[in-house]
């Protein structure tokens, strides 16, 4: 379905100001695995830009995603065409240099997860998701089909290393409000190539000279030094979910160990946010989320 702009409910703003009169109702005494966030969980996404919920997703989802994941694995090696990302396209460290190569033809991203399996759709529309985004997004809300949408893999022996930078690098919408939603299907430690974040770099500003041409954060820059001394690696045990902004800094190295590490991402943002138009954000549908809040349960 495509969206259009247009939400008669939905505010321009993800930052504190975003959380609605509705908000200030929800008990303080939520449970964590209810379908909210608790005060402090918000406050700590707006703060540091990011918040982690400790076994959000039961073991049967996980287990039917993992399946899906190694089905489309498995499609890959027969040579079924299917949307996939291969480390060789990317060309970040530790890659291959060419698809042609060994290694070449290492699955990075399966792309366009949703459409895989009805297990994604589940997710996308699972009360304890859906509620929690409401809080950070308001009560109109959208995921876009173009950026995410997948199923991560970092594979032993050819994964890369992704360098520090912000996910807006890749995106043109209105306005850089996003947030995206990482559920580790396994464990993610810093020898299987977990996430690293920034707190607070959703908010900070860079000289034009801490960039390379690509957008990536420059870690040796002299002007870099103190914020990249305040990474945090986001370590997780499955089912475990990192909501993060999509202005926050992140990388991750590559899969030092002898097992597969696989993650869904999944991206959000505003209905009143929409796409630039000719742009590759504008390129795809987007799947409007019914309204799940305090007047209307999940």
């Amino acid at each position: 379905m495509n969206v259009q702009a247009s939400a008669s409910q939905s505010n321009a703003n993800i930052g504190p100001n975003r959380l609605s009169d509705a908000i200030s109702s929800v008990s303080a005494e939520m449970p964590t695995d209810s379908f909210w966030f608790y005060p402090s969980e918000v406050a700590q996404f707006h703060r540091d830009g990011f918040t982690i919920v400790r076994g959000l997703v039961d073991a049967d989802m996980r287990s039917a995603m993992l399946e899906a994941t190694i089905t489309g694995l498995a499609e890959v090696q027969r040579g079924k065409t299917t949307p996939v990302e291969f480390e060789a396209e990317v060309n970040y460290p530790g890659a291959p240099d060419s698809i042609a190569e060994e290694g070449g033809q290492t699955v990075r991203r399966l792309k366009q997860a949703h459409g895989r399996d009805t297990i994604f759709s589940d997710w996308i529309m699972a009360p304890q998701l859906r509620g929690r985004l409401w809080q950070l997004l308001g009560p109109d809300y959208v995921m876009p089909l173009a950026h995410h949408n997948c199923i991560m893999t970092k594979q032993p022996k050819y994964s890369s290393d992704t360098g520090w930078h912000r996910d807006m690098r890749y995106w043109s919408f209105q306005r850089p409000e996003l947030i995206s939603v990482w559920l580790g299907l396994g464990e993610e430690t810093t020898q299987n190539g977990c996430l690293y974040v920034i707190p607070g770099s959703h908010n900070a500003q860079f000289d034009p000279d801490q960039l390379d041409e690509q957008s990536f954060f420059l870690a040796d820059h002299p002007k870099s030094q103190e914020l990249i001394a305040r990474k945090v690696a986001v370590t997780l045990d499955p089912g475990d979910v990192l909501f993060f902004h999509c202005r926050t800094l992140h990388a991750a190295s590559r899969n030092y160990t002898d097992e597969p590490k696989f993650s869904v991402v999944m991206t959000f943002r505003p209905a009143d946010n929409p796409p630039q138009p000719g742009t590759r954000s504008a390129a795809m549908s987007e799947l409007l989320i019914p309204t799940c809040d305090v007047q209307h349960p999940c």
